[in-house]
């Protein structure tokens, strides 16, 4: 019998669940028991009546693993929900950065230049640092980051991906 490897591939999940005690540690510890990994995991209340939240979901894994994930995730009550949306068809996906640099004299105007080109605006400045806010795919931010370590890198916060199905239906 031959086994076959397949490369991991990313993929983004949108679970919709009651908005109840314990739920996101429930779909945690499916991921750790299994050793899934979340590369980013993001949760808010969808609802006016706080009722249901959203949970998207970034993960690595070869398509049986994914399809195994899905399942697994569909069993869980109080899920809803679960919609892959990397192959739902085409997708939206942003993530935003607060990007904190320090520096004086010409790198201080370097992270300026790059900030507008990346379309990072400051959202606080003194005569030492600056707070850029970023929002756009992973790698953009990742791009951002790593041109910022060379100016002066201080502290990032990210916020994780959020995502959704391009067009008027719902996901």
């Amino acid at each position: 019998m031959k086994i076959e490897h397949q490369q991991p591939e990313r993929h983004v999940l949108t679970v919709t669940v009651d908005n109840e005690a314990g739920i996101l540690a429930r779909i945690a510890g499916m991921f750790t028991a299994r050793g899934y990994n979340i590369d980013s995991l993001t949760v808010a209340d969808i609802t006016e009546n706080h009722a249901v939240s959203r949970i998207t979901i970034v993960t690595h894994g070869p398509p049986a693993v994914i399809d195994q994930i899905r399942h697994q995730l569909d069993r869980l009550v109080p899920v809803h929900k679960v919609v892959d949306l990397t192959e739902a068809g085409p997708y939206v996906e942003r993530e935003l950065a607060l990007v904190k640099v320090s520096g004086t004299g010409e790198k201080r105007v370097e992270a300026l230049r790059v900030a507008e080109i990346f379309r990072a605006r400051p959202v606080d400045t003194t005569t030492e640092s600056f707070i850029f806010e970023i929002t756009g795919i992973p790698d953009k931010i990742d791009s951002f980051v790593s041109l910022m370590r060379e100016l002066g890198l201080v502290e990032v916060g990210r916020t994780g991906v959020v995502g959704m199905i391009r067009g008027p239906k719902e996901a």
